[in-house]
């Protein structure tokens, strides 16, 4: 045992740390999001510190273009998946941590269940559709969320839910579109910076460290060397945001809307509307409308135009690449 806690003995030299906040660490369950650029850091430091039991979701698989933002992944992984690699690597770096990989998405349907039984969780899929859903999820849980994104030379990561505002607290209106690392790029030591303040923000969660990381956004600008941030404990939440669904959640009631031109409907039953047309839409009476689009985006933008002038159920549905 005292081999065990001379691995952890320089943070808990630290007085708000001690050996009882070791203990707190070590009981704690935490769930990450996505083993990617900022899931990597926030995991090799989750784990490095002792947390028990870390519970990392990816659906998906090491790819070459991902190694300068994801570098536990040796180069024979490519094409295994990330969760099972990493939770792997973990596992062998510290043993007296469990370690627990699953490779689904993580949904809508699946979400609740997931978040229930952690004490704290991770949003590191940097996903527009999984980031509200987990937000959606952890604040009726009443469980908090380490939101996170990254993107080119800047990012930021928020404390969220439990206590606090949730993110759409944060931020009630949303971009047009939506870049991502494909399209923009990104550098690695920004997402490696990233996502080592999620895993110290958590830290400070599951510490209850007086500086009260929920409820603070910390933000990083690398190309002009700037660091910033505030405080949003006030932010009100939205009155009738848009909940997304998972596929396995649609009911033969909903009327299917499949906005993409890129990719035929993703099922007999969904009629392709372009978003321009959906102020023309005139729903039957007493139906659920669900909206698909590849991340979410354009489906969100649709609701908040079909509502204006239709009061119906409204659900998003984000669907896989064409």
């Amino acid at each position: 045992m005292a081999g065990d806690m001379s691995r952890y003995a320089r943070q808990m030299i630290l007085p708000r740390i001690g050996a009882a906040g070791q203990d707190r660490l070590s009981q704690a369950h935490v769930l990450i999001v996505g083993a990617g650029g900022l899931g990597v850091p926030a995991l090799q430091y989750l784990a490095g510190a002792g947390v028990g039991r870390i519970t990392l979701v990816d659906g998906d698989r090491i790819e070459e273009t991902n190694l300068h933002r994801q570098p536990i992944y040796p180069m024979d992984a490519i094409g295994q998946p990330k969760a099972t690699v990493a939770a792997r690597i973990m596992a062998a770096m510290n043993p007296n941590i469990r370690i627990e990989a699953q490779t689904d998405w993580l949904d809508p349907a699946n979400a609740p269940d997931l978040i229930a039984q952690a004490d704290l969780v991770l949003d590191c899929a940097d996903s527009f559709a999984v980031s509200l859903t987990l937000s959606d999820a952890c604040r009726a849980a009443r469980v908090p969320l380490i939101a996170a994104s990254a993107l080119a030379m800047s990012g930021y990561v928020a404390g969220c839910c439990g206590s606090a505002p949730s993110l759409r607290a944060i931020f009630p209106d949303l971009p047009t579109g939506g870049g991502t690392c494909a399209t923009n790029g990104v550098m690695g030591p920004v997402v490696g910076m990233i996502g080592a303040l999620q895993a110290q923000m958590a830290m400070g969660v599951l510490l209850d460290l007086p500086e009260r990381p929920l409820g603070r956004l910390v933000s990083l600008d690398a190309a002009t060397w700037r660091m910033g941030g505030f405080r949003f404990d006030g932010a009100p939440e939205p009155a009738r945001p848009l909940p997304f669904i998972g596929q396995t959640q649609i009911t033969e009631a909903d009327l299917l809307i499949d906005l993409r031109s890129e990719a035929p409907p993703f099922r007999a039953d969904a009629r392709h509307v372009p978003p321009d047309d959906i102020a023309q839409l005139t729903p039957p009476a007493g139906c659920r409308v669900v909206l698909a689009c590849r991340t979410g985006l354009r489906a969100h933008h649709a609701g908040q135009t079909l509502r204006r002038h239709w009061d119906g159920e409204i659900a998003l549905l984000a669907l896989p690449d064409a």
